[in-house]
C-alpha cells in the first residue's frame, strides 16, 4: 500500500469546483468527488440523488462508480479520494469497501449540518442495538438464508472482496 498522506490542492479545488457547478447548474447537492490514481484524476462524480432519484448517488460514491468501471474492477488499490465534505457513513463505507487508500475532505459534518445535511441521527443510529434503532431490524430464516452462504463457500467462481 502506497498511501498518501499529504492532500493535493489542485484534487481538492477540483472537487470544491464540482460541488459548486453542481448546485449552480441545479442539478443537486453541494457535494463532489474526485478520485486519484498515481497524481492523476481518474474520475469524478458530483451529487445525483434528486437528478436520479437514487438516495445512494452522493457524490463520493458516484465517483467510485465511475472510477471502478473505467479501470474495470471493484478495488481502488492505489487511490485516494478527495471530496467537498466529510463523508456520511454510506460513503464512508463505500469508500472502505473501495480499498482507496485515503480520504482528504473539505467541509466537515458539522458544517453540512448547519445548512440541512445533517448526518448526526445515521451516526447515533448505528451506534444503537438492534433492538433500540427508530427503524425495525430483525433477523429471520437465518437456516435458510445459510443456503447462499454455502453455496459461496464451495463456489470455484467466487472472486474475494
Amino acid at each position: 500500500m502506497s498511501q498518501q498522506t499529504t492532500p493535493d490542492a489542485q484534487f481538492m479545488n477540483q472537487a470544491i469546483m464540482l460541488a459548486t457547478e453542481n448546485v449552480l447548474s441545479g442539478v443537486g447537492g453541494p457535494f463532489g468527488a474526485v478520485v486519484v490514481r498515481d497524481g492523476n484524476i481518474l474520475a469524478t462524480g458530483t451529487n445525483e440523488v434528486t437528478k436520479s432519484n437514487d438516495p445512494t448517488a452522493h457524490a463520493e460514491v458516484v465517483a467510485i462508480r465511475n472510477a471502478c468501471r473505467i479501470i474495470g474492477s471493484f478495488k481502488l488499490d492505489g487511490c485516494v479520494i478527495y471530496t467537498s465534505c466529510e463523508p456520511c457513513p454510506m460513503c464512508l463505507a463505500a469508500i472502505y469497501w473501495a480499498r482507496c487508500e485515503a480520504i482528504f475532505y473539505g467541509n466537515s459534518a458539522a458544517e453540512a449540518a448547519k445548512i440541512g445535511f445533517d448526518d448526526q441521527f445515521f451516526y447515533e443510529e448505528l451506534s444503537r442495538s438492534h433492538t433500540d434503532r427508530q427503524l425495525p431490524i430483525k433477523q429471520c430464516m437465518s437456516q435458510e438464508a445459510w443456503v447462499s452462504f454455502e453455496a459461496w463457500e464451495k463456489s470455484p467462481l467466487k472472486i474475494q472482496y
